[in-house]
């Protein structure tokens, strides 16, 4: 939490990625940019981000802010515009674009097809006693990953603080998982941490869990459901399009995963509109 007596915001000082993230602020937003960037510059940050309102766009722009993707109903009704504003010539560069630009590109070429679920594996939600196999499943499908997920202390703190972990086994083995982080003020959910063992990945079994997570949110009410995927993941990109969720915008070296900081596409559904 950022305060004065002018502003109050929620903000995530994100050492791990070397950024400021400001999720949700009201009050003065000049007082609240001023503070921001001396609280990035002294912890050596190089990127600020700020889920914004509609109000602000125009504010931002003028301290040079730039848009690059949107969330759909984040705010309930409102949108969130994901603004950013770097603080480094090298956080950024980006030397990938156009391919990645191209992956988006034929994934809107796939023709959309009707998932079955397969019956050779149990699909189910994930208790507190799974955190140790999906650490150990994190570990071996992320050598780094933006979030402690290599920890099951970590993984049972997420699960108590309210995020829904769903998972598909075989036999005893904890071969795909996924999973929803809720936010409760704003009713919108976060489709993240999916990963599946690359001997199992032709089952399409990210598809399955995703369906469980969105029946799941749907039946508490929360209809705003986002993911944000690595830019370079045919694989992840097309699961989300198959799935009818939208694709609206790019993050540039947003987080570290595997060795370096990526690109990441933002993709969002509105649950309502299907069920």
């Amino acid at each position: 939490m950022l305060a004065k007596k002018d502003y109050r915001a929620d903000a995530v000082l994100d050492y791990f990625n070397k950024r400021l993230r400001i999720d949700d602020y009201r009050g003065n937003t000049e007082s609240l940019l001023t503070d921001a960037y001396k609280l990035a510059s002294d912890n050596s940050f190089t990127k600020v981000i700020v889920k914004a309102k509609a109000c602000d766009i125009t504010f931002l722009l003028k301290h040079q802010f730039q848009l690059e993707a949107i969330i759909k109903n984040y705010f309930h009704s409102d949108d969130a515009y994901f603004f950013t504003k770097y603080l480094s010539e090298e956080r950024r560069k980006t030397d990938c674009w156009t391919k990645q630009d191209s992956i988006v590109t034929s994934i809107y070429e796939k023709k959309k097809t009707v998932h079955v679920q397969s019956a050779a594996f149990l699909f189910r939600t994930a208790e507190e006693h799974d955190a140790k196999k999906l650490a150990e499943l994190y570990r071996a499908v992320f050598e780094v990953y933006p979030t402690p997920l290599h920890s099951s202390d970590y993984i049972q703190k997420t699960m108590r603080d309210g995020t829904i972990y769903y998972l598909a086994e075989k036999g005893d083995n904890i071969v795909s998982a996924a999973s929803a982080e809720i936010n409760s003020a704003y009713h919108n959910a976060e489709i993240t941490d999916c990963a599946t063992l690359p001997e199992v990945r032709k089952h399409k079994l990210m598809r399955s869990l995703i369906l469980l997570l969105e029946q799941k949110l749907f039946e508490n009410g929360i209809f705003c459901a986002y993911s944000i995927a690595r830019a370079d993941s045919f694989g992840m990109n097309a699961v989300l399009h198959q799935l009818d969720y939208e694709y609206t915008g790019r993050l540039t070296n947003n987080c570290v995963i595997s060795t370096d900081l990526e690109n990441m596409n933002v993709w969002c559904k509105d649950l309502s509109a299907g069920n």
